[in-house]
Parts: structure tokens; C-alpha cells; sequence
């Protein structure tokens, strides 16, 4: 083949049929992915065989299956049964994401195989695989604005991990069990509840009578026959989903609006469910479940449905709603969540805990935050006082320190929006909403800088002018952030006589979040969770603002400080290596713009990593000058690179050197662009057709450097972009 893999398209029909074994001989029995559509109603299915005849018979003969028209073949002679199994899960889980076409896929069996050369192979080739099927109109968006999509990251159709295929399968345990009515799933944020109770949903939906289980392997057996049980019991289940919050459950039912079988007006809100009985309900977020306190204009509908369910208002909850009009209830539960007096109280959970008919399952695993279980536990012990063999914060994967200056807090979270996307700030509840009457008005004022609360209270996190305004606890709670900018107000302190955290109740502005409260040491709880909760939303990275300097001074302990501003100055530039942290520092002046003049590289300097890097003896520091970076790179930074070594480096930032320029106006050798290529395949393996060398700028004069033929003799990449010093 003259490329790694080939797409053909053909018509998908019982006379179709007897063309295939003569176009396709060789691949009648190798393993191959296949792609069926029909664009009346945007519907299709993607598929992997090895025996390509026998499955499509089976497909033409399905009551749904026969109204597809259009069959797209992939083949490629690197395909193996692990490999065609991970293309496929791919190629659902995205292309159910990318909204143009709604697959008659379940999500049972969603593969996540471990196999050779997964990443070093078969990554770059499902890439390609997917800029193919842009071209042929089948696939809409890029990959990387998939992956910062709602429709993605709350996508039914996921790899479970263990743990959770654990909780899933307690969950179809309770709904057989008749002694069992309750399945109580209690993690913390980023466990992966809200995954779990979509995965759920949609399984209990999906018909799955032509589904393949002989692709599966005996691991997955006790799972396969707990859904068949489920439904052979239940047949069509009577089921919503349950969310507590409504810009959450508003995002939420957007996601179902997109996936073939279900449908926005499954998810509903508390008050919803007294309207009639279910088979089952399943309740996203239980702890924010209220009772009747604090509750302002929803007092009315509160004892409404209290009444209607013979209820006593003053000692009763949503909790107890779900309980009554369900057969069965599935509760994804954290405490540490809980935020506010209305919430339904953790001794009740408790309560529902050991009685002889809940069945319980606890997610422990972290998914959200890249810092994992490690990071999740710094908050959560220097929230909780926990500080006295609690170590300073530091992890080179995991981008989280305080701030000394707001603005660049604010600077630096619009950086990351403008590289990774989905990069916003968030604050405790310390200020005023007042822009929200006058939006001349500005409600968060530190120092000279100036900000707005959110201006809309649904869906803000996916409104164009989230970057430019500052979210809250319940425009927060529930969502994933690439990186969270945090806010923590003067509501709360630190004493340093008695080495505690306290609050001053009378800046916390949230009415409903204090009223009726009268143990400071109550709201103190509570107003903690606020921050455990959006110190918890960021994958990549959290930054810290802190405004009381008590609290400030004692959170420099524990957290690694970023300084006014960042620039080279604060990085002393040796001429010998001071310590183990130190790392050379090559004086290129790397043109951020065209390739610079050459210089060569005779005399090493060295420069100190800071604290929250460890030195790998990979790592190299060089000034970038120009203006063509400027979005993610500003002209004059120090940047950090990691030695390259080998292996992908499409849609990585990197350094590059050639002197094979045809204008040698550019000069010579050095230049740091996003990596973009293109290759041929022959017999004797792959070449490169083209480089292309992208810039990231606010100024439009700055185009890609694309390198071919000759310019690619002595090309050659120095090193990947880590981050700006």
C-alpha cells in the first residue's frame, strides 16, 4: 500500500453484497472497521470484523441496520484485532461527540485494550484515519475541539475503568436483587460519577439484540449477562435522570438531545419526579437534594409536592420524593460536596446507608485532575487542618501555585485559554452580585483589578464571555475546566494563635448559603466545600488567588508561589550549574517569527528550575524573541523544552533547526512552531511530503513555514515545548 490505510465507500444493499467478496478478496478475513450511514436522518453505526461477509449479512437482516445505505470500508495491512477494537471505540466515542450523525451503537463493550504500540503507532493512525473522514464530509470538527466538548467529555459511550465496571456492576445487582431498592455510589469530585450514571442510563436504553459479544472476552461475560437479566426483568425501563442543579442538568440534557435513544426531557429536576412513578430513578449530584431550609421562591412548589406525596414539609426532602415514586434508586453521593443549609444532610445518607436494602459502592479513582489522588488529598488535608506532615505541593505534571498578583493570575488564565481552551475563573462566594441590576458595575474589585460575576447563571461555562467574567459554585459545580483560576475570598482566614482556618460570616454573601445557620463551625463546613469543590475542576492545572493575607502567608507553606509577573528577570542566569536543579541555558535568541540568524552553540549557561519542576536531566531553557508565538509564547520569554527523542510530535509545539531555507533572507537555523506534517508510504517505509511549521499569533502578518523536498535533508527537531518560565 502506498499509505498506511485506505477508505473505501460502496453502497450498502442485499445486491451490494455479491460484490464484495470480489473487491475486497484479501481483506475478507482480516480485521477491518467499517462505517454505515444513511444522511435522511443522520443516523449510523460503526463496526470492526474479521469476517466482513457474514457480518454484513447480519446487519442487512436487522430491522435497523437495512435503513443505512452507505458502507465506508478502513482497511490497512497494521490492523490486528486489538487495533481495529481500539480504532472502533474511538471512532464512536468521537464521532458520537462530533454531533453530525447519531449512532445506533450501545456503550456496552466499549473497548479500552492494552496492546503493542497503542500510542506509538495506532494514536498517529486513527488522527489520520479521522483528517481522512473530514475530507469525505463523515466527521465535522477537529479532534482537539472535540475533546473540550460537553457532548465528549459527558459522552455515554466510555471505556469504564475497573472500579467503575465494579459500580456498574453493584448497580445491576440491586435492580435484580428484590430485597435491594437502593444503590448508594458515594466518590469524590472527579471519580467519575456523573460518567458512570450517563454510561448507565444509556445502557439500560440501548437495544442491544445484534450486539457482537463474541468480540468480548471473558472479563466482560458477568457484566454482558447482568444487562441481559436487567432487561429481560424490566423490558422497557421507566427511567430519568435526576439533577439536582439546574445549569448542570441543563448541559446534561443537551447531551442527551444528541445521543440516538435518548432525549432532553429524560433528564429532569427533583420536582419533576412527583408527577409519576418510575422504574428507576437515577440522581446525578444527591447531595445537592434539598429539604426546607432556605429555600426563598421554591418554598411554595416544596410544599406543594410534599403535600401531593403525603408528606410532612418540615421533615421531609427531595431525598424522600425519589424514594417514593421509584421501584428502584441509584444516589451518586459525596459529602465533600455538600454546600449549602438547603442541602439534604449527611446523617440522613448515612442513615439510608445501613439500612438492609441499600447496597453501597465507593469510587475512589481519580479521573479529572491530572495531579490524581495526590493532589485531590493536598486540598482536602490543607482545608482540613491536616497541615502537620502535610509537604509542600510540587508536581511537574500538574500546574497548581499561588499567586502574589491577581492580574497575573487573570493573564495567565487567559494564556491557557487561548493554548488548551476551557480555562476559566472561579471565586468563593465573597461579593455582591450587583451587576447583575447594573452591568456598568463591577462586583469583584481587589486592588485595581476589576471583574464580573457571571452574567448568566445556566450553561455559563460554554458562553463566549466566560473567559472575561468569574463563575461561582453553582455555575461551576458539576463541569470539568482545563485549568481553574480560584479566587479565594476574605470569608475566610487563618489564626495563627490557634493555627485553624475560621470565616467571618459576615462577608460570605451567598443569603442562602448562612441563613438559619447559628454554629460558625457549621457554615465553616460548608463554606470548605465550596472550595474543595472548585479547587477540584481544573485537569490540568489550578491557580490560587487568596485575599486574606493570614491565609495567604499560611498557604505559602504548602504551595509554591508564582511571582509579579512572568518574566526572565526573576531567573538568574549562571555561567557554572549551582545545584541538581539547575539546567543549561542555550543562548539561540530562537526566533518566534522566521528562523533566526544562526548562532552557534558554544558556551552553556545554566538556569535554576523553579521549585514545582524536577529536573530530569531532559530538560534545557531558551529565550524566545518575536511576536509569532505571541498567544501562548510572549516575545522575550524563557521557555522551557524536554529533549526530543523520538516519536509523534503533529500538533506539538517544538524546536526546530535547519539551514535548509530556500529565502535565505530568513537567515539561519532555529525556529519554535506548532509541528504539523504530512508523509508518503512506499514499500521501502515512509518519507516526509512537507513540513509545516505553525504560528500562534494576535498579529496576522506571521504564516506557516512549510518546508519540502530538499529543505527537509538536514531538518531536524531539538526539543518539545513544555511552558513558559
Amino acid at each position: 500500500m502506498s499509505k498506511k490505510f485506505f477508505i473505501q465507500q460502496s453502497e450498502f444493499s442485499d445486491v451490494n453484497l455479491v460484490d464484495l467478496p470480489i473487491h475486497y478478496y484479501n481483506y475478507l478475513s482480516w480485521p477491518l472497521v467499517y462505517f454505515l450511514s444513511e444522511e435522511k436522518n443522520r443516523e449510523a453505526y460503526v463496526g470492526e470484523t474479521t469476517d466482513l461477509i457474514t457480518r454484513m449479512k447480519t446487519h442487512i437482516k436487522s430491522e435497523r441496520k437495512n435503513k443505512l445505505v452507505s458502507l465506508h470500508l478502513i482497511f490497512s495491512d497494521l490492523f490486528n484485532k486489538s487495533a481495529t477494537l481500539d480504532i472502533e471505540s474511538n471512532l464512536i466515542k468521537y464521532l458520537s461527540a462530533d454531533g453530525y450523525y447519531k449512532l445506533q451503537n450501545g456503550n456496552l463493550g466499549i473497548a479500552n485494550h492494552q496492546f503493542y504500540q497503542k500510542k506509538e503507532v495506532y494514536w498517529d493512525l486513527f488522527r489520520d484515519i479521522w483528517s481522512e473522514l473530514r475530507g469525505l464530509g463523515i466527521a465535522k470538527h477537529s479532534l482537539e475541539h472535540i475533546d473540550n466538548s460537553d457532548l465528549f467529555k459527558y459522552s455515554p459511550y466510555k471505556s469504564l475503568s475497573p472500579e467503575q465496571i465494579d459500580g456498574l456492576k453493584t448497580i445491576l445487582k440491586c435492580l435484580l436483587d428484590e430485597n435491594a431498592f437502593v444503590s448508594l455510589i458515594e466518590g469524590g469530585a472527579g471519580t467519575g460519577k456523573s460518567i458512570l450514571a450517563i454510561f448507565l442510563f444509556k445502557l439500560l436504553k440501548t437495544d442491544l439484540s445484534d450486539f457482537n459479544y463474541s468480540d468480548f472476552d471473558e472479563t466482560d461475560e458477568e457484566l454482558f449477562q447482568l444487562q441481559k437479566n436487567v432487561r429481560e426483568k424490566y423490558g422497557q425501563v421507566e427511567m430519568a435522570l435526576v439533577i439536582p442543579m439546574s445549569s448542570f442538568r441543563k448541559t446534561i440534557s443537551n447531551v442527551f438531545k444528541n445521543i440516538k435513544g435518548l432525549n432532553a426531557k429524560m433528564v429532569i429536576g427533583p420536582s419533576e419526579v412527583v408527577k409519576k412513578k418510575y422504574d428507576l430513578l437515577i440522581v446525578d449530584e444527591s447531595h445537592r437534594l434539598r429539604r426546607r431550609v432556605n429555600l426563598g421562591s421554591y418554598y411554595g412548589t416544596f410544599d406543594k409536592n410534599s403535600e401531593l406525596l403525603h408528606l410532612d414539609k418540615d421533615h421531609s426532602s427531595e431525598l424522600d420524593w425519589i424514594m417514593i415514586q421509584s421501584k428502584k434508586s441509584i444516589l451518586f453521593y459525596d459529602q465533600k460536596q455538600s454546600i449549602k443549609p438547603s442541602d439534604v444532610s449527611a446523617h440522613d445518607f448515612e442513615k439510608l446507608r445501613l439500612k438492609t436494602t441499600t447496597r453501597y459502592e465507593r469510587l475512589t479513582t481519580q479521573f479529572r485532575v491530572i495531579g490524581g489522588m495526590r493532589y485531590v488529598n493536598f486540598i482536602n488535608n490543607l482545608l482540613d487542618n491536616s497541615t502537620k506532615d502535610l509537604k509542600p505541593y510540587s508536581d511537574h505534571s500538574y500546574e497548581s501555585f499561588l499567586y502574589e498578583s491577581l492580574d497575573d493570575m487573570v493573564d495567565a488564565i487567559n494564556a491557557r485559554e487561548k493554548q488548551f481552551g476551557l480555562s476559566r475563573m472561579i471565586a468563593g462566594f465573597a461579593w455582591e452580585w450587583i451587576s447583575k441590576e447594573d452591568k456598568s458595575k463591577y462586583d469583584i474589585v481587589i486592588g485595581e483589578t476589576k471583574l464580573h460575576w457571571n452574567s448568566v447563571t445556566v450553561d455559563w461555562v460554554n458562553t463566549a464571555n466566560a473567559i472575561h467574567e468569574v463563575g461561582c459554585i453553582h455555575t461551576i459545580q458539576g463541569y470539568d475546566l482545563n485549568y481553574a483560576g480560584v479566587i479565594i475570598g476574605p470569608e475566610i482566614s487563618y489564626d495563627p494563635v490557634n493555627k485553624t482556618i475560621i470565616v467571618r460570616k459576615e462577608l460570605y454573601k451567598d443569603k442562602a448559603g448562612k441563613n438559619s445557620i447559628k454554629d460558625d463551625e457549621i457554615l465553616k463546613n460548608y463554606i470548605i466545600n465550596v472550595y474543595k469543590t472548585i479547587l477540584l475542576r481544573g485537569i490540568k492545572g489550578t491557580f490560587i488567588y487568596v485575599c486574606d493575607k493570614n491565609l495567604r502567608d499560611h498557604f505559602q507553606n504548602f504551595w509554591n508561589i508564582k511571582t509579579i509577573k512572568e518574566n526572565t528577570e526573576s531567573y538568574s542566569i549562571q555561567n557554572y550549574k549551582s545545584s541538581e536543579h539547575s539546567i543549561p541555558y542555550y543562548d539561540l535568541n530562537i526566533a518566534a517569527g522566521s528562523f533566526s540568524d544562526f548562532q552557534t552553540v558554544e558556551n552553556v549557561s545554566y538556569i535554576e528550575l523553579p521549585n514545582l519542576l524536577k529536573s530530569t536531566g531532559d530538560y534545557f531553557a531558551c529565550r524566545v524573541v518575536g511576536e509569532s508565538m505571541n498567544t501562548i509564547i510572549p516575545n522575550g520569554s524563557v521557555a522551557l523544552f524536554r529533549k526530543y527523542y523520538g516519536g509523534s510530535r503533529n500538533g506539538l509545539i517544538c524546536l526546530v533547526e535547519s539551514s535548509s531555507i530556500s529565502d535565505y533572507d530568513l537567515g539561519g537555523q532555529y525556529t519554535i512552531k506548532e509541528y504539523q506534517s504530512k508523509k508518503t508510504y512506499s514499500e521501502e517505509g515512509w518519507q516526509h511530503e512537507e513540513i509545516a511549521l505553525i504560528p500562534h499569533s494576535s498579529d496576522k502578518i506571521y504564516k506557516p513555514i512549510v518546508l519540502r523536498d530538499e529543505e527537509l535533508l538536514d531538518f531536524k527537531v531539538i526539543g518539545e515545548f513544555v511552558r513558559v518560565l
